[in-house]
């Protein structure tokens, strides 16, 4: 399977994740959050960079993430009603922070607070079998300028 992230270009050409606090998984887990595909990475994107860097200052990296791999699932309908609040994590780091911890699997496929109807997907660094997903491409973000544009009007920007 081919997962998505878009990513500052500076960081695009590998596969580290900083530990920062993320709605899977607390500060100090360090994972990669991914999409299913580009259009979802990009709006996931957009939505955290909140004005900061145009589109030139990202790209878009393609990992490889082996079909045997063992990946675990969270449904939407086992998360709280609140789950998706942009501000508030506590509804599914619980979630995030013990499949992290257990080391069972390497891959946890999560809904998408943006679009829920399609999934994202956190890959545990520290799992035994990260170093098989695999960083297989790096490639140019080139959405329809008026995107561009409507950065630029962005408070901050």
């Amino acid at each position: 399977m081919i997962v998505f992230r878009i990513g500052h270009k500076n960081y695009a050409t590998s596969l580290t994740a900083s530990g920062v606090n993320g709605r899977w998984a607390a500060a100090g887990r360090p994972v990669i959050y991914c999409a299913e595909n580009i259009p979802l990475a990009f709006l996931e994107n957009m939505v955290r960079r909140q004005g900061v860097g145009f589109n030139h200052d990202f790209k878009i990296t393609c990992i490889e993430i082996p079909d045997d791999l063992l990946i675990s699932k969270v449904d939407e309908s086992e998360l709280d009603p609140d789950w998706r609040d942009p501000y508030d994590y506590s509804h599914c780091q619980p979630v995030g922070n013990r499949w992290f911890d257990d080391l069972r699997m390497p891959v946890l496929k999560v809904p998408s607070a943006v679009m829920p109807e399609s999934s994202n997907y956190v890959i545990n660094t520290l799992h035994p079998d990260f170093k098989q997903i695999k960083l297989i491409a790096v490639t140019e973000l080139v959405p329809d300028a008026r995107i561009e544009d409507i950065l630029k009007k962005y408070p901050g920007a």
